[in-house]
């Protein structure tokens, strides 16, 4: 079984708005970043995969199977809330075992998994602890357990880092490169950074439509001798931003560093720098957006 998702023409709306407009994407196995600001359609679109939504036009096959099959399509499918607070009075292994059981898994299964995947995840001396009782980062973890416990060859993560402190961040993204070893596993987040860490190739959604789908370092490409820093007064801050799209600001006294985006050099005193990931998704957003403040 080919672990691929192929999405072709795919339209959702809520009634005549239109969420999803002509989507085509082709994702393989490993880590795919889905990125775009809140309301572009990320969500509806993670939810039409895990057949939480219907599609009203169009074709998705998960791993060669129509989206239509349901039953056999969310056996391979595992939901990554953005934070597992279900069963609060449960401890983390009554949980697994109670989500175990409704997922009709037997109690030997279950007896011989649930302690694996709570290592996995680093909970194996938490599993006696109330769900209530977790931090918000163990309660994500958590919430990967319960996602891969019916061993799913696609796990769904709908902005599952927001909000994590920096550490956590960082442990709960090497945690789905790991899982991501075995499975195709999508990302849909607003933080650039989350995609830069872990992703190869990924997708930019903005109003319901695929903006870019290839690989990062295709994306930071299209910046690429685009983006400048330069020292100037805060008193020209207020014109700069109205002539550039600026991308990052450092206050030094009296004078500002900033870091934006223009197609030649300016003016002098500018140097140009290496584009990043965020440049490249904010001259993107501006280019697809028709502004001028780049172009």
């Amino acid at each position: 079984m080919s672990l691929t998702i192929q999405i072709k023409d795919l339209d959702k709306y809520y009634g005549k708005k239109q969420a999803l407009n002509h989507i085509n994407l082709t994702i393989h196995q490993g880590m795919f970043g889905l990125l775009g600001r809140n309301g572009a359609g990320k969500t509806t679109l993670m939810k039409t995969l895990a057949t939480l939504l219907e599609k009203q036009k169009g074709e998705i096959r998960i791993c060669g199977i129509p989206v239509d099959e349901t039953a056999r399509v969310r056996k391979m499918i595992g939901y990554l809330p953005q934070d597992f607070s279900m069963y609060p009075n449960m401890t983390v292994y009554e949980a697994m075992d109670y989500l175990g059981v409704l997922s009709g898994m037997s109690k030997e299964k279950r007896k011989q998994r649930i302690p694996v995947l709570l290592e996995q995840v680093n909970l194996q001396n938490d599993s006696r602890k109330k769900v209530r009782a977790l931090s918000g980062g163990m309660r994500r973890r958590l919430g990967i357990a319960q996602a891969i416990l019916h061993d799913p060859k696609v796990l769904s993560g709908d902005e599952p880092t927001a909000g994590l402190d920096p550490e956590e961040r960082v442990r709960f993204r090497n945690l789905l490169c790991e899982i991501a070893e075995k499975r195709i596993v999508i990302l849909s987040t607003h933080i650039v950074g989350d995609i830069e860490a872990t992703c190869e190739n990924l997708a930019v959604m903005d109003q319901g439509k695929i903006l870019y789908h290839g690989t990062v370092e295709a994306l930071i490409e299209l910046a690429k001798d685009k983006v400048y820093t330069a020292e100037i007064s805060k008193k020209e801050l207020p014109v700069m931003k109205e002539n550039y799209l600026v991308t990052g600001m450092l206050s030094a006294g009296n004078n500002v560093s900033v870091r934006f985006l223009s197609e030649e050099k300016p003016f002098d005193g500018a140097k140009p720098c290496s584009a990043g990931v965020e440049d490249a998704y904010l001259y993107l957003m501006e280019e697809k957006a028709g502004g001028n403040n780049v172009l």
